[in-house]
């Protein structure tokens, strides 16, 4: 029996991990066992629990408990509440997802103690060294034996790098999971009765990555440009804690307006409104391929994206964070006619557990 040793520990990775865990229990179970270490990363029960529950991810056999303070101290506590938990635990792998700062603590725990790591969603670059989330997954890269790439172009980028043993491009499993739950959070989430919306007729917007809210300038400017268009259509803003707290003490709830600014929202609620909106705006990476997947027109507040293939086939447009940009690529945003199988074939868990049972 292969021990595989998860390591988790912010809303993107628990939904990775869900298509991974889900094949695990149906095909596997056999052959593979599953050991989930939640870091606590994103603790509130909004960012954390809900997802456990609404995902069905068996509970984690370990929560550090580990969250808030600087990359460097969060990381270097992961890594030592980490390291203890492979010493007892003695897995063949240790699997990691993304690029957080959890994920740098597994790949170097794992790596100083000559665990092999295999890497979900390895390859993907922005070439933004400022951004941590690309020092993570560079970091994670370097360190990994097995890297499961999204896509071609993830691929491109390991083999420019000199990576080329253990690479291989099983798809997304984002895209797996956007083919399981799709039906599943419309029929279920209740969030449209909630805050009286209807189909196509409101924006959603998300903002949290370190770029916009740790500059004043960028945040402004993207609260002001929800606010204005918020004026013509409602716009829903899902903010994370550390956001929401920005928001107030630099004043910016004035230009915001009348945006619906609410809670973070669960995973359901979260796809089925990425489902039905008109329109997208975000900073993130998961909600950009999500748009994608959904057929809706996506605009990203970053100067570049890990998702260039979203771009490419005309579906999102990268417009930073100024504020007449970002009004224009609103205003002319439009729904190609096509939208390329770039993501795989919805089938990206069970290819990463076959080559993990191969080892």
């Amino acid at each position: 029996m292969t021990k595989v040793l998860t390591v988790v520990g912010a809303r993107p990775q628990f939904i990775k991990a869900a298509a991974v865990s889900r094949a695990l229990a149906q095909n596997y179970a056999a052959s593979l066992t599953e050991v989930i270490v939640h870091t606590g990363q994103h603790y509130d029960s909004n960012m954390s629990q809900v997802f456990f529950d609404e995902l069905g991810i068996p509970e984690p056999a370990y929560n550090l408990e580990i969250s808030g303070g600087s990359h460097g101290a969060m990381t270097g506590r992961m890594l030592e509440g980490i390291e203890r938990v492979m010493l007892s635990e003695s897995p063949d792998f240790v699997l990691i997802y993304g690029d957080t700062n959890s994920t740098l603590a597994g790949a170097l725990a794992a790596a100083k103690l000559n665990i092999p790591v295999a890497h979900v969603e390895a390859g993907l670059r922005s070439f933004n060294m400022r951004m941590p989330e690309e020092v993570n997954r560079i970091v994670a890269d370097r360190v990994s034996n097995m890297l499961f790439c999204p896509t071609d172009a993830a691929v491109r980028n390991l083999a420019n790098e000199g990576i080329l043993r253990g690479v291989s491009n099983v798809g997304d499993v984002m895209y797996d999971v956007s083919l399981f739950y799709s039906k599943i959070a419309a029929e279920r989430s209740e969030i449209f009765d909630k805050l009286d919306l209807s189909e196509r007729n409101y924006v959603l917007a998300t903002c949290h990555r370190a770029e916009n809210t740790d500059d004043p300038d960028r945040m402004r400017s993207i609260a002001m440009a929800l606010g204005m268009l918020a004026k013509d259509v409602p716009v829903v803003l899902p903010l994370h804690p550390r956001t929401r707290q920005i928001v107030a003490e630099r004043g910016l709830l004035t230009a915001l307006g009348t945006v619906r600014v609410v809670e973070p929202l669960s995973f359901l609620d979260m796809i089925r409104l990425e489902q039905s909106a008109r329109l997208i705006l975000t900073d993130s990476g998961g909600v950009q391929k999500e748009a994608f997947f959904y057929g809706v027109p996506c605009v990203t507040m970053r100067d570049e994206t890990e998702w260039v293939e979203t771009v490419a086939a005309g579906w999102n447009v990268l417009v930073g964070a100024n504020l007449d940009k970002l009004l224009v690529a609103v205003r002319e945003a439009k729904t190609p006619k096509e939208r390329p199988a770039v993501y795989g074939d919805g089938h990206a868990a069970e290819k990463i557990l076959a080559q993990l049972v191969q080892r």
